[in-house]
């Protein structure tokens, strides 16, 4: 993440949250009621209620229990027709349904409609009943613990905490807002490093979807002949190796927020599907046939000018203008001017904090070379060149010599020396890793050349 807000997620014991339960027990017969009651209650932690009809049930709901444990056959209600009314009412309700039969049919049939558990009234009721009840209070327990993880993302992610005091961030940053309170597709554009997953989480954390997931899709990581599986999933059996059903990104993002990353680099051949699916708000999973709805947030970065590679003909000009949505454009970290020493303070903080070590400070020298440098890599490099000199300096003040900032006069020349063509083609390799962070496949598809060659060169040197 390049963008680094100020605050941090905060350790918390996430075992703190109480393991008490509120349980409804809907039994007629009073000798299985007493027994059922036995098992909830050898938990004390466990507040139990009793009642003899679906009815009375569904008139105490307002008492909000967490589980409950349902007869099938009941005097006054069928089974299936109160539990549907529970869900009615809050889905959220945990059911255990509780039958003398052992019907497959049925049991498969109460699943489908949201219990949780079809448990035959036998001589291990009681055991399959305790463990059924532990695994519903892990359930629930993990999904506290991941509303709290998102709330304190949401904290992580404000925007009025994003470090920096320039002009240019502080315009990202008020745009930023204006995007979490809307519903707009948003399209961030800036080069590498500038921190555009950082804003889009920011967006998303801030947003009424922030209590639903944020799914992040590298088009330039994933090769084309998988990114469709990736996005739209895959039914059982569709190609070789589909051994089971898959769930794509989009099904995922479902009332969430979906991060389309690197979106420029999308092939040529999956954007019309990429289309459809953003039009109709609907995907289907290859092998498939049936149509699967999804409600999500788009996101869009890139670090290339796609209305460009529209006029070149690599992206499809419907799909751009359907993605432009609010546009926001990341200054570059040598346009951000003093904010530079402003993150390298923070950096120095946090890596001192994380190693345990002693903070130490930049001399003048050392800061006035941050400032006049031109940061190719942006905030990303910035963070690479404080935790190095950290590591290099020993004393309690970082110098000049203690960046490692790479010279102009080092920079790539293609006339130096009398090399072969292979040397010269070692040496772009080189360098087009070196500006891309060490991202072979981007590398790869900039000069056109199969990733297996780049390791094979690279390789000879070794």
């Amino acid at each position: 993440m390049e963008f680094y807000p100020s605050s941090r997620v905060k350790k918390q014991n996430l075992m703190e949250y109480s393991r008490s339960l509120r349980i409804f027990i809907v039994e007629d017969d009073p000798m299985q009621q007493r027994l059922i009651k036995y098992v909830m209650e050898s938990n004390p932690e466990h507040e139990v209620h009793t009642f003899d009809t679906g009815q009375a049930c569904l008139e105490h709901l307002h008492l909000q229990p967490q589980l409950i444990s349902l007869d099938y056959n009941l005097p006054d209600l069928g089974g299936a027709e109160v539990l549907q009314k529970i869900k009615q009412f809050n889905p959220e309700i945990r059911v255990i349904v509780l039958s003398g039969q052992k019907n497959i049919s049925t049991a498969l049939d109460l699943l489908k409609q949201g219990a949780n558990d079809y448990i035959t009234k036998d001589t291990g009721m009681k055991e399959r009943l305790r463990s059924s009840v532990e695994l519903i209070k892990q359930n629930i327990q993990l999904k506290e613990e991941v509303g709290v993880l998102r709330e304190q993302l949401a904290k992580q992610f404000n925007s009025s905490d994003i470090i920096g005091q320039s002009p240019a961030i502080k315009a990202v940053c008020k745009l930023t807002e204006k995007a979490a309170q809307s519903n707009i597709v948003i399209s961030i554009t800036g080069d590498t490093g500038t921190g555009k997953e950082v804003i889009a989480k920011s967006i998303h954390y801030n947003s009424p979807r922030r209590k639903k997931r944020f799914v992040a899709v590298n088009m330039a990581a994933i090769p084309k002949e998988l990114i469709e599986s990736e996005l739209f999933g895959h039914e059982k059996g569709a190609f070789t190796g589909a051994i089971i059903t898959k769930q794509g990104k989009f099904e995922l993002a479902d009332g969430g927020t979906l991060f389309l990353d690197e979106i420029g680099d999308l092939d040529f051949s999956v954007q019309a599907k990429l289309l459809r699916a953003l039009q109709e708000q609907e995907i289907t999973r290859i092998g498939g046939t049936k149509s699967i709805k999804f409600n999500a947030r788009i996101i869009t970065a890139t670090h290339k000018n796609l209305f460009d590679e529209v006029h070149k003909g690599n992206f499809r000009e419907d799909l751009y203008y359907r993605l432009l949505g609010l546009s926001i454009k990341l200054p570059t970290l040598k346009e951000r001017g003093n904010d530079i020493l402003i993150l390298s303070k923070h950096f120095l903080r946090n890596y001192a904090k994380s190693n345990r070590i002693e903070i130490k400070t930049l001399s003048q020298e050392a800061k006035d070379a941050l400032l006049n440098y031109n940061f190719p890599g942006n905030v990303r490099e910035l963070k690479s060149i404080i935790e190095l000199a950290m590591v290099l300096s020993d004393e309690k003040q970082i110098k000049k010599e203690h960046l490692q900032l790479r010279s102009k006069q080092k920079r790539f020349s293609l006339l130096d020396g009398e090399m072969t063509m292979r040397d010269y083609t070692k040496k772009i390799i080189r360098h087009y890793l070196e500006r891309h962070n060490n991202d072979v496949t981007l590398v790869s598809k900039k000069l056109e050349i199969g990733r297996s060659t780049i390791y094979k060169l690279l390789k000879e040197d070794s």
